[in-house]
C-alpha cells in the first residue's frame, strides 16, 4: 500500500505541479533583497565611493518623517558598508557630526558587536554612543529601535528595556521596527515566552492602523514559536507545536494584510516571505502557494537565511516544495481550471 500511495502521489505531482507554476515569477527572475527605486541609486553611488546620494536620501526621510523607509534604508546601507565601507568612512570624514552618517555607523557597529564572541561586552561599549544618538534624535524612532536591539544583546533588564520602549512609542506609536525589536525581547528565545510574545503581538496588531505592517506582527510571533529554543538539542520540526492554533490565527491575520497590497508590491515583501514560511511550516500548502504568488520577484534574506542557509536557494526550494506537496494532495481527476486542493467542480 505504501508503494501504491507513493505511485499515486508521483502521478498527481506530474500532472498538477507544472500548472501550479502559473503566475509564479520564474526562478531566474527572482531577486534577493532588491532595493527600491530610491535606495538603488544610493547603493550604486556608494559602490563607486560616493556617499552623497545616501546622505541626501536619509536627510529626506528624516525631514519628511518617513520613519519606516528610514529604518529600512539605514539597515540596508549599514549592511552594504559591512563589506564595502570606504564610502561611509569618507562620509564621516567630510561630515563628522552628520546624524545620518552617525546612525548608519552605529547600526554597523551594533551588527559587528552582535557577531563577536564577546557580544554583551562589545555591545555595552557602544552604550554611550547609542544614548547620545537617541537623545539627539528628536522625533526619529530609528535610534530607539537600534537601542532596543542593543539592549537585548547586552542583557539589559526589563526595567531598562521598558524605559527604552516607552521612549520609542513616544516618537512613533506604530513603528514596525521598534515593535519587532520589542517582540524579540519578549520571545522565548530571549527574556520572555511564547505566550508573552503572542500577547504583545496580537495587542499591537489590534491597535495598528489599516495597512500598517504591525498588523503582521503576530506572524512574527508565530515564527518565533516555531523556532528551536537554544540548547533544545532536538529538531523542533519533529515536535508537536503547542501554539499551533495561535500560529494559524496569526497566519490568517497575515493573509488578510497581504491581500490588501497588490501582488508583487515590494513594500510588504519581507512580511509575505515570512508568512509563506509560516504557512509552509503549518502544512497549509494552497495558502502558501498563494503567498509565493503574491511575493512576485521579491525574495528576502529573512527568514530564509536563518541557520546559515543560502536564502535565495532556500526560497526557491521551498516554493518548489510547496507546489509539489500541493500537487500530491490533489486528486488525479481534478479539473485543470482553478487551484488544486480547493473546492470546486471536478471532472473525470
Amino acid at each position: 500500500m505504501s508503494f501504491l500511495r507513493a505511485l499515486v502521489g508521483t502521478l498527481r505531482s506530474t500532472r498538477h505541479a507544472p500548472r501550479l507554476a502559473e503566475g509564479l515569477t520564474p526562478d531566474d527572475d527572482v531577486l534577493l533583497d532588491a532595493p527600491d527605486e530610491r535606495l538603488a541609486p544610493a547603493l550604486v553611488a556608494a559602490a563607486l565611493g560616493d556617499p552623497e546620494p545616501a546622505a541626501k536620501l536619509l536627510a529626506t526621510t528624516r525631514d519628511a518623517a518617513e520613519w519606516e523607509d528610514r529604518d529600512r534604508y539605514v539597515t540596508r546601507l549599514a549592511t552594504f558598508a559591512y563589506g564595502r565601507g570606504e564610502w561611509l568612512e569618507r562620509w564621516r570624514e567630510v561630515a563628522p557630526r552628520d546624524p545620518d552618517a552617525l546612525l548608519v555607523s552605529a547600526q554597523l557597529a551594533v551588527r559587528r558587536a552582535w557577531e563577536s564572541p564577546a557580544r554583551a561586552e562589545r555591545l555595552r561599549e557602544l552604550d554611550p554612543l547609542l544614548r547620545r544618538l537617541a537623545g539627539e534624535a528628536g522625533r526619529d524612532p530609528v535610534p530607539w529601535r537600534l537601542a532596543l536591539d542593543h539592549a537585548r544583546g547586552a542583557h539589559a533588564g526589563h526595567a531598562v528595556f521598558e524605559g527604552l520602549w516607552e521612549q520609542a512609542l513616544l516618537r512613533s506609536p506604530h513603528h514596525y521596527g521598534c515593535h519587532v525589536a520589542a517582540l524579540k525581547y519578549l520571545s522565548a528565545q530571549w527574556y520572555g515566552s511564547h505566550r508573552a510574545a503572542f500577547d504583545f503581538a496580537e495587542q499591537a496588531a489590534d491597535d495598528a492602523v489599516d495597512g500598517s505592517l504591525v498588523r503582521a506582527l503576530p506572524v512574527r510571533a508565530g515564527y518565533e514559536a516555531l523556532r528551536p529554543l537554544p540548547g533544545a538539542g532536538r529538531d523542533r520540526a519533529a515536535e508537536p507545536v503547542a501554539d499551533g492554533p495561535r500560529i494559524d490565527r496569526a497566519a490568517d491575520r497575515g493573509r488578510a494584510l497581504s491581500a490588501a497590497f497588490a501582488a508583487g508590491d515590494p513594500w510588504p515583501a519581507e512580511a509575505r516571505n515570512l508568512l509563506a514560511y509560516v504557512l509552509v511550516a503549518r502544512g497549509r500548502w494552497a495558502e502558501a502557494r498563494d503567498e509565493f504568488g503574491r511575493t512576485g520577484p521579491y525574495a528576502t534574506s529573512f527568514p530564509w537565511a536563518v541557520g546559515g542557509h543560502d536564502p535565495l536557494r532556500r526560497f526557491l526550494a521551498t516554493r518548489d516544495r510547496t507546489r509539489t506537496e500541493l500537487a500530491r494532495r490533489t486528486p488525479l481527476w481534478e479539473r485543470a481550471g482553478g487551484i488544486p486542493g480547493r473546492s470546486g467542480p471536478r471532472g473525470h
